[in-house]
């Protein structure tokens, strides 16, 4: 039996229906279109540069896809301003004073809008507001500062080389240091020396402790100095005794400078007149030539036959004398 041709035009009609339901749901799969169908709320942000941003573009909050970009339009003289399409179901999440940046969907990927940041005290976003954009570097502007530090590389290692000349043909303190052996041993004796006078201040200061801590021991000098008064109250006396003896002496010194320079006192006559200084010496020779003499007489006398006797006599009594005692 045939079959009717309105019969076969049905299953026809049924099949391309089911594959057309098919297609379109492996579209919305693949594509995540069906987000279309969500409740989306209008957020804006103004930009001084989009870098390269389009419509369509995806927004994302917290690593998770909440909308796309709806359209770019200027505002005012120079600025780009954004209307963004955001599920109404991530509005709780979303802060007013929340901050909104360009970034790249992987290395060299499409341009995205990420969301991030804002306190629970400014309250959730409302449709209409604007959010405030954040400041990132463009691809061209971040070149730019890898070449600028190339640049200062590059300078850097010149300057290197230059200097690590220098240290090998031993320029410069550091270069004589690393290749001159007499400055490295001068340096080496002189650390030793540091070393030997560092010893030395120790052993100083140990016996400066031992010394004070001797000053606790009651009966020694120092401890009475320290701690006596009375001892102290006499050093005092003998210091100031010692004082008005040096005053003295000066004052005597002194009137004897007065006396020496006066050519008309005693004193001045004897240094500064020559003649009664030869008078005094010739004086005083004679004196002493009379003395002479007069020893020379009485040993001449003693030994004379009138007073030999007398002599002999006492001398026996001095012998007597010392024998009895």
């Amino acid at each position: 039996m045939k079959e009717s041709p309105n019969k076969r035009a049905v299953i026809v009609g049924m099949f391309v229906l089911i594959g057309i339901l098919i297609l379109l749901a492996g579209i919305l799969t693949v594509g995540n279109l069906h987000t279309t169908f969500t409740k989306k709320m209008k957020v804006t942000a103004v930009f001084d540069d989009v870098n390269g941003l389009l419509p369509g573009s995806n927004i994302w909050f917290s690593g998770v896809k909440i909308g796309t970009v709806k359209t770019l339009d200027f505002y005012g003289k120079s600025n780009v301003k954004v209307e963004m399409n955001i599920d109404q179901a991530s509005q709780q999440y979303i802060r007013k004073d929340a901050m909104v940046k360009i970034g790249s969907d992987g290395l060299i990927g499409n341009k995205i809008l990420i969301i991030y940041g804002g306190t629970v005290e400014a309250g959730q976003v409302e449709p209409g507001d604007s959010l405030r954009v954040a400041t990132v570097l463009s691809t061209e502007e971040v070149m730019n500062t890898l070449q600028q530090n190339n640049k200062n590389i590059l300078s850097i290692t010149n300057d290197f080389k230059v200097i690590s000349k220098r240290f090998v043909d031993g320029q410069g303190t550091l270069g004589k240091l690393m290749t001159d052996e007499s400055v490295f041993n001068n340096i080496n004796a002189t650390t030793e020396s540091l070393q030997q006078a560092s010893v030395k201040a120790q052993r100083l200061m140990a016996d400066l402790a031992g010394f004070t801590s001797k000053l606790d021991d009651e009966g020694t000098l120092m401890n009475d100095l320290v701690t006596d008064t009375v001892v102290f109250e006499s050093m005092r006396t003998t210091m100031a005794e010692l004082q008005q003896v040096s005053a003295s002496a000066n004052a005597l010194v002194n009137n004897l400078k007065k006396a020496s320079a006066d050519s008309t006192s005693t004193l001045g006559v004897l240094i500064h007149d020559d003649a009664s200084g030869k008078n005094l010496k010739g004086t005083l020779q004679n004196l002493e030539s009379s003395s002479k003499k007069l020893d020379e007489d009485l040993e001449l006398l003693k030994h004379s036959f009138l007073l030999r006797g007398a002599y002999k006599k006492q001398e026996k009594a001095k012998k007597k004398e010392l024998e009895g005692k």
